[in-house]
């Protein structure tokens, strides 16, 4: 799978919450997560554990950009996972805890997130479809981002929660 995503500094989360409300985005959940993340050869791997629901593996490749970037990930069950990358323990990179909430609009997610140690941010995923190829997810990106603005985002981040994390605990 394949999404279009940006991060960035959240300044006035409130203010947020309201404009993409008025774009028409809906809270859809607000979670408790801990991704923890695993030193791998290659792309980056995380587990993601959120509170009252399953397990999920996500393994991505993504250029570290501070832009709208193209990102390719798979989603594995816990027991895929097993069978991916085997029953021996991963070496643990970092854990990431935040409380994150996911609003909807279409095919885009909007995500409000208090990491903790680091603070909050603003992530946007427009999801590649057949009928929604790259461009069009750039284009809906640079639009969310345009209407909220320097007055609610400040500046883009090129780095998941992870590289964030690791580079502070060094």
């Amino acid at each position: 799978m394949q999404n279009v995503e940006v991060k960035y500094e959240l300044r006035e989360p409130d203010l947020c919450r309201a404009v993409i409300a008025r774009l028409g985005a809906r809270l859809a959940a607000t979670l408790r997560q801990r991704d923890t993340y695993f030193r791998v050869p290659d792309g980056r791997l995380k587990k993601r554990e959120v509170e009252g629901e399953g397990t999920e593996w996500v393994f991505y490749h993504r250029q570290d950009r501070p832009m709208a970037r193209l990102s390719h990930f798979t989603i594995y069950s816990e027991q895929e996972a097993l069978t991916r990358y085997g029953e021996r323990p991963l070496p643990v990179w970092v854990i990431v805890e935040k409380s994150r909430e996911v609003w909807l609009m279409g095919d885009v997610r909007l995500h409000i997130d208090d990491v903790e140690r680091l603070g909050k941010f603003f992530e946007i995923e427009s999801l590649v479809t057949p009928r929604q190829h790259v461009g069009l997810c750039r284009r809906e990106v640079d639009r969310i981002v345009k209407e909220l603005g320097p007055v609610v985002l400040g500046e883009v981040i090129a780095v998941s929660y992870g590289d964030m994390m690791g580079a502070e605990q060094e």
